[in-house]
């Protein structure tokens, strides 16, 4: 995994250009392929079940030890790696998106417009735009820092009133017996935190200052979760594995390497503790090691993308480009919608310096930004050089002023748009992107 500045849809790129954001601050958003389609795979049923289009909602993940979880900016939800790794199964995970799809369905959120629009400081504008930026793009990184933002400014924007939770717990419910998912999880997360509101601000979790949980609360979805016709009922061994895959990949990138090593039971030869020690041990680095656990988890699922993809990324942040280029086109044969994965392939081949591999590069970075909405920063300085080395100036040009504009660089993205016009087809769609950048940033 690494950390980049994830690139916002057009308008909020704009939006963010306005602003003169604070220093970015620890909070992060995970970008990760396979997680990510862990999640949609967990969410979906209960998506459909609230009425949703699972490809209209969009899940960003914040690298946060707390456990949290809320709704942004219309159908954006946010989910918290606390919340991730301490959910024991996969029925909790699930109760806090549906009640967080409650919100989404319920307009919950339109009713703190007011209070969006009347924050004031970078903390919290960085934070609002930084998160809908992550979630409006996609590209090839692993990681998005988001300008300003902290947890004071989350609390303040994002907490809900006692009426608006117990509704979403209501709805939730509902949507969780329609989907036949066990509504016991959502139970033991809200029993979790019974109690925190007599605890000072300093000693409550995350949840229970932006969910605020009453003993009525309680008692109400207590009620209704047990007279559900799917209470008790176990999650499909399918749904138990990618859960538990996804929590390994996470201790494995966020708990400290040599810790998370000392651990593990070295003779565990187990999927799971291989995958666990393949990234710890790429971290510390020590990639031969890192690699030899990846040999073993291919082999046991030869046809699985994402430790292909993991095998990729491995050999080329150890410097092995070439032979990370073969791993990523495997990925991408074996998934070969994942924007993410298209996004390293492109990476790994400009590595290689060779006009063929630039080439190469070229369309899948370009495929990796069509399927993802328009890719991120990263991606659009990889597509940017791809550009340059196969000759098209202009598409260079163009693709470097939307990531400056991303980046708020207002003068230069401007600077960068007027010579991209200079370069391409009069009335091109590429033309008009660029004279989009111009008219939206320029002063006046």
């Amino acid at each position: 995994m690494t950390r980049t500045l994830s690139r916002a849809a057009c308008a909020l790129a704009v939006a963010a250009a306005t602003l003169q954001a604070a220093p970015a601050q620890a909070l992060s958003l995970i970008r990760d392929a396979e997680i990510e389609a862990t999640l949609r795979r967990l969410s979906g049923p209960v998506f459909r079940a609230a009425g949703l289009d699972p490809d209209e909602v969009r899940i960003v993940i914040l690298q946060d030890p707390s456990v949290n979880a809320f709704v942004f900016g219309g159908r954006n939800m946010a989910l918290t790696t606390g919340l991730l790794r301490e959910s024991e199964r996969p029925e909790q995970l699930i109760g806090v998106i549906a009640h967080e799809a409650g919100h989404i369905v319920g307009g919950h959120l339109a009713r703190r417009q007011i209070a969006e629009r009347n924050a004031r400081g970078p903390v919290l504008l960085g934070l609002a735009l930084g998160v809908a930026a992550a979630a409006a793009g996609g590209g090839p990184a692993a990681a998005a820092a988001i300008a300003g933002g902290g947890q004071a400014a989350e609390r303040a924007l994002l907490a809900y009133s006692r009426a608006e939770e117990s509704a979403a717990d209501q709805a939730a419910l509902t949507y969780l017996e329609r989907a036949g998912i066990d509504p016991g999880g959502m139970l033991e997360v809200l029993d979790r935190f019974r109690g925190q509101e007599v605890f000072s601000q300093r000693h409550q979790d995350p949840f229970a200052r932006t969910h605020p949980i009453s003993a009525e609360r309680l008692s109400l979805a207590r009620a209704r979760a047990m007279r559900s016709p799917a209470w008790g009922r176990a999650s499909p061994p399918e749904t138990v594995y990618w859960f538990d895959r996804m929590r390994a990949k996470l201790d494995g990138f966020l708990e400290r390497p040599d810790r998370l090593l000392a651990r593990l039971d070295p003779a565990d030869g187990s999927e799971f503790a291989r995958l666990r020690r393949a990234v710890a041990l790429h971290r510390l680095p020590d990639p031969d090691r890192a690699l030899a656990e990846v040999d073993k988890l291919i082999a046991m699922r030869p046809s699985d993308p994402y430790y292909h993809e993991l095998k990729g990324q491995i050999l080329l942040e150890s410097g092995r480009a070439a032979q990370a280029v073969p791993a990523y086109r495997e990925a991408v044969r074996l998934a070969p919608d994942e924007p993410l994965i298209l996004a390293y392939l492109g990476r790994a081949l400009l590595a290689l310096n060779d006009p063929a591999a630039d080439r190469e590069a070229r369309a899948a970075l370009e495929q990796g930004a069509a399927r993802s909405g328009g890719g991120d920063a990263t991606l659009l300085r990889d597509l940017a050089l791809a550009y340059a080395r196969t000759g098209d100036e202009g598409m260079a040009a163009l693709t470097t002023a939307e990531r400056l504009a991303i980046a708020g660089a207002r003068r230069d993205a401007v600077n960068q748009a007027r010579r991209a016009l200079t370069l391409l087809p009069k009335g091109s769609p590429a033309a008009t992107r660029a004279q989009d950048i111009i008219l939206s940033l320029q002063d006046g």
